[in-house]
This record gives structure tokens, C-alpha cells and sequence, in this order.
């Protein structure tokens, strides 16, 4: 089983870093991504059923060695990073395609495993663009998985049900929060992990080394405009009872009706 976990070192919270001049995030650091963390234990939860090899890759600044080495204590086998300014503010789109040229270098795999979301795109749509652009099926939203013999199976959230999905390789699959713990490392597995090979990639390394293809020139999107929230809190929690809180709901509601 040849198993690629995509992985993302995100700002901590609160911690996200824009530059004015084009509107790109800065990445200087961070932590591993929580969805993908669980895409990390369900990828060494599937390993230790089926056999076979993880592949821990991701796209980011150099930074983003320190959360790769992370991902080797804890489970992967190799990682893969693909850092390169060329890269430097791809969307979903191009993101998806940079992550696919990686995979098709690396002669591709039964199993992708993504989080279904990044803290701080939160767009949740990479791990299908992925699949889009390796032409392979995908499944999202998996909150548990099971084994039926040998063939793992995806349970699916959906809105107000579940589904359960059999694997079918190749394929994406992209992992909620409570499909699985988050691994830790022991002392021994972080100094085993500093001779794990990991392997730093550009854009010569890449099938399509043009780079008209990659990054924010590539990017259909464009970040037009970045406002901070304001949290502060304008009006106070109600605290009457219940049945007050009704009647002026209704009075309200009957204004708006005219009465009726």
C-alpha cells in the first residue's frame, strides 16, 4: 500500500501574516495543520492493517521542514516539501496542481489522504481539486474509518446522516477531526525521525517546470481585500425567561406582518 499524506504548516491562532503589496500570507513557521494530523494517524492506522509505505508532502516556505520532521516522528516514512517562490501564493487550483505534479513524480499512490480543511484557507475544497486534477474519485467529510476484511471504509458525515464509503485505489480521501487522535511522538521517535530522508523540491524538480504554471501568476483568484473581524460584543445575552423571551419574539414578528 502506497499511502501520500498531504500535510500544511498553518499560522498558530491568530498568528496569520499578510503582506499589503500583494496580498499574500507570509509564512514564517507554525504548527502542523489539525485535520491533517488526523489524515496522519488514519494514514498509520491503515499501514499497520495493510502494510506498505506514507509519504508525508507538503507545499510551503523552508519553515515548513520543522512540521514535516514532526510528521516522520510520529508516522510517516519519508517527506517530501515543495518550497519554491514560484509557488508563492498559489489557490486552490494551482495548489492542487502543484501537490498533483508532486504526486506524479513520486510515481503516484493507492491512497491520498488530506485534512478536510486548513485553518487558515478553510476553503475545504484542495483534497477534491486534487483528485480532480489526478482524474480519481474522492470521498470527503470522513469522520471514522472501518475495515471490512482488508478494504478500509470511509464513514462519511453528511447532513443529518452518514454514509459508508469502500475504498477503491487509487483514490482522496479527505479526513475530519474526529476520525482519529493525533499521534505524539516519544523522545526516541523525534531523534529516529532526524535520519529519515526528506527531500526539499523546486520548480525544476517538477514534471512541468514552467512556471507561468505555479503560484499567484497561475491563480485564478485574487485576494482583493483583507478587513479584521471586529469581536466586540454589542449587545447583551438575554437573560429573561423563556416565556417573556417568546412574547417579544412575537410582538416583533407581528410588527413586521402588519399585525396578523
Amino acid at each position: 500500500m502506497k499511502i501520500i499524506v498531504c500535510i500544511k504548516q498553518v499560522p498558530p491562532s491568530g498568528g496569520i501574516v499578510v503582506d499589503e503589496t500583494d496580498r499574500v500570507q507570509i509564512r514564517s513557521g507554525g504548527v502542523l495543520n489539525p485535520c491533517d494530523a488526523r489524515a496522519l494517524a488514519v494514514a498509520v492506522m491503515i499501514k499497520k492493517r495493510l502494510g506498505g509505505k506514507i509519504t508525508a508532502l507538503s507545499m510551503g516556505a523552508l519553515s515548513a521542514e520543522s512540521t514535516l520532521r514532526q510528521t516522520l516522528a510520529i508516522g510517516a516514512d519519508e517527506g517530501v516539501l515543495l518550497s519554491d517562490k514560484a509557488f508563492r501564493g498559489a489557490d486552490v487550483c494551482v495548489t492542487a496542481y502543484t501537490l498533483a505534479q508532486a504526486v506524479t513524480k513520486l510515481g503516484g499512490a493507492d491512497l491520498i489522504l488530506c485534512g478536510q480543511q486548513t485553518t487558515d484557507g478553510d476553503t475545504a475544497q484542495t483534497p477534491f481539486s486534487l483528485a480532480a486534477r489526478l482524474n480519481i474519485p474522492a470521498v470527503g467529510f470522513v469522520k471514522a474509518i472501518e475495515f471490512t476484511g482488508e478494504t478500509p471504509i470511509f464513514i462519511q458525515e453528511l447532513s443529518g446522516a452518514s454514509a459508508a464509503v469502500e475504498a477503491r485505489f487509487p483514490m482522496v480521501a479527505a479526513i475530519g477531526l474526529s476520525a482519529a487522535a493525533p499521534l505524539a511522538a516519544s523522545l526516541k521517535e523525534r531523534l529516529d525521525a532526524a535520519k529519515k530522508p526528506l527531500k526539499i523540491w523546486g520548480l525544476s524538480d517538477m514534471p512541468d517546470s514552467d512556471g507561468s504554471n505555479y503560484g499567484l501568476i497561475a491563480s485564478p483568484t485574487r485576494v482583493i481585500k483583507i478587513s479584521r473581524i471586529s469581536t466586540e460584543q454589542k449587545n447583551p445575552p438575554i437573560t429573561e425567561p423563556p416565556a417573556d423571551t417568546a412574547e417579544r419574539i412575537l410582538k416583533a414578528v407581528r410588527a413586521v406582518v402588519g399585525g396578523r
